[in-house]
């Protein structure tokens, strides 16, 4: 079920019906300030709204100060092993802080990160990860199963509880799908607190896309999870957009383009695969939501650009412009692709989107 609780991460509200938040992390060393902002920036523009940096020394946790200057969104700091690396970086700013309390070391090494988090007012993730399970309880279950993380978990809810700290979501990473989604929706039963969901080294950009996805969709359709990350062996930036393209297909959230295309076929009058990826190229830029139906003949093809915001459907030589579900004009063939984007500029232009 749905989490019930609200944290806040700096200015952004997690959980309680807040909206899902997409997140991602840099890959740049943080030590090197210019590369690492240049990073956060970049997927700032493309809708990341959370960022997380490893802060693996002092080096790192010394210049988070820098960066934070020149962001936006709120930035979570990645620990693991080392506390003094969590202290130092709360020290610096950060809004937030991951911790795999597994690999911490002890119950009072956390105490002591969730003491100063607290009187920072800084959110904290609880991540549970199949490599850093604690001994016991990989030598009761054998292996990482969804019922081992979970029970990991709720001992360290339980933990953190005692220490009187609310202000936490949790996370059960896990590479594969069916286990993610098992543990989560096991989680879910248990808990009210906020879920930021991942599927651990899901793998390079296709496969890894696919398995996100499977796991994303079947847990965000009962209402389980708050932040996501899809972590991909590709450029950061596509792990944003993958995931804002996952929380638009389940209408989750609004924003961007959404392009309705059909997958073409003998029927097709005109080249549809083509077309519809000259649209999606063309108006990637578009922030604002906004429905664009590209068909390649007379079967659907009406019937579907008459449910966007604007389409076109192609005919022999020629093809019909639609906006805002009603027939506009004809369009000539090689003349389809110009009126539409040049109609959809008019609409940005005019405020209409």
């Amino acid at each position: 079920m749905a989490s019930r609780k609200k944290i806040v991460l700096g200015n952004l509200e997690i959980g309680g019906g807040a909206p899902i938040s997409v997140q991602s992390m840099a890959m740049s060393p943080t030590r090197d300030i210019q590369k690492t902002v240049s990073e956060i920036l970049e997927l700032e523009k493309i809708g990341c709204e959370i960022i997380r940096v490893s802060v693996p020394d002092e080096t790192s946790a010394k210049v988070l100060p820098e960066i934070l200057k020149k962001i936006s969104i709120p930035l979570i700091a990645d620990i693991h092993f080392n506390p003094k690396m969590a202290l130092l970086s709360m020290d610096a700013g950060v809004q937030g802080i991951r911790i795999n309390p597994g690999n911490i070391g002890s119950f009072e090494k956390v105490r002591t990160i969730l003491k100063k988090a607290k009187n920072k007012g800084v959110a904290v993730r609880l991540g549970v990860n199949g490599g850093s399970l604690e001994k016991d309880l990989l030598e009761k279950y054998g292996y990482p199963k969804p019922k081992a993380l979970v029970e990991s978990a709720l001992r360290w809810v339980s933990f953190f509880e005692k220490e009187k700290f609310t202000n936490f979501k949790i996370s059960l990473k896990s590479s594969s799908a069916t286990d993610t989604v098992l543990g989560y929706r096991l989680l879910s039963q248990e808990v009210d607190y906020p879920l930021h969901l991942g599927v651990t080294e899901a793998g390079p950009a296709f496969q890894g896309t696919i398995k996100t996805a499977v796991a994303f969709g079947a847990l965000l359709v009962d209402g389980i999870g708050d932040t996501i990350r899809v972590s991909l062996t590709a450029p950061c930036t596509e792990e944003v957009k993958v995931g804002r393209e996952i929380l638009k297909s389940l209408g989750l959230r609004t924003f961007g383009v959404d392009i309705i295309a059909c997958p073409s076929c003998a029927r097709a009058e005109i080249d549809v695969v083509q077309l519809a990826n000259r649209v999606e190229a063309a108006l990637g830029h578009i922030k604002k939501p906004l429905k664009v139906a590209v068909m390649g003949c007379a079967v659907n093809g009406p019937g579907e650009a008459q449910g966007a915001d604007i389409g076109i459907a192609g005919g022999k030589k020629e093809g019909l412009l639609y906006l805002d579900g009603k027939t506009a004009r004809k369009v000539k063939e090689d003349e389809l692709f110009q009126t539409l984007i040049h109609q959809v500029q008019k609409m940005e232009k005019e405020d209409r989107l």
